[in-house]
């Protein structure tokens, strides 16, 4: 038979009042409110894509401090949804709220490596902090030729260069052509668009003509690289390419650009 043991009245109400504290904690750490459980079920599986430059506050509204900024094709997690906002972590590690509107849910889970295809989310956090680094750099402007050790102006082969050295402290070749190349040397090239993976390096030849017609025929294996960009995703490219179009930008990986495609492949 077990020990009997007898309390107090003040020692039974200090034991009664620790029981009830011990419930609130478990009840605030445990049990939180629907969204905060809604936002942990999301985190694991969600992720999104930034459809336009949008500001990342410290809660969910436009009165909220603006904590960073999100860039147009920029990848994040999904960590919960608040009424019309988003909150969101990006590939550096910062959190913040984002209006819904300008973040779309992207299909995948974080714990899924079985998708395939132009449009899987990479794994690799090198890749991330490569266009994490690229990212900061939007809106630089062009230069031909731009000195290598500045990042007040980029050519194209300049940037990637410098999206490598940043983010993963890898020193590429200073043009395309020894970029192609060394892609290639890696044992990495792909020359199908549909094989390309997110932070793959993508070379082009000179434009010919906007139609296919004008690249039909041609032998691209003896053609001549004039552009390099990093592949996102999602048919998106980051690059830089003349100062018309505003210096380092994401864009749309569309047809004129795919008449032009070359090989890809990765650095990494």
């Amino acid at each position: 038979m077990g020990e009997i043991v007898i309390f107090s009245k003040k020692r039974f109400k200090q034991l009664m009042a620790g029981a009830l504290l011990s419930a609130a904690v478990l009840g605030s750490y445990g049990y939180g409110s629907v969204n905060e459980v809604s936002a942990a079920s999301v985190q694991s599986v969600t992720k999104g894509v930034a459809s336009s430059n949008v500001y990342m506050r410290n809660k969910p509204s436009t009165s909220g401090k603006v904590v960073d900024r999100v860039h147009k094709g920029e990848r994040v997690q999904i960590l919960g949804k608040s009424s019309s906002w988003y909150k969101i972590k990006t590939s550096d590690g910062k959190q913040g709220y984002a209006s819904s509107k300008y973040i779309n849910q992207s299909s995948g889970s974080s714990n899924t490596s079985g998708n395939s295809g132009s449009t899987a989310p990479s794994a690799s956090a090198s890749v991330e902090k490569v266009i994490s680094a690229g990212m900061k750099y939007l809106g630089t402007p062009y230069e031909f030729s731009s000195n290598r050790n500045s990042t007040s102006t980029f050519d194209c082969s300049a940037f990637v260069r410098r999206a490598f050295m940043d983010g993963a402290n890898i020193t590429l070749p200073s043009d395309s052509r020894k970029q192609g190349q060394y892609v290639k040397d890696k044992g990495t090239a792909v020359y199908n668009v549909n094989q390309l993976k997110r932070g793959d390096l993508v070379f082009f030849m000179s434009y010919r003509g906007s139609s296919a017609s004008a690249y039909a025929g041609l032998d691209k294996s003896k053609q001549r690289i004039t552009h390099v960009a990093i592949y996102l995703g999602d048919n998106k490219l980051l690059h830089t390419y003349s100062k018309q179009s505003g210096g380092v930008l994401v864009g749309n990986f569309g047809d004129s650009w795919k008449h032009r495609f070359m090989h890809g492949g990765s650095v990494l």
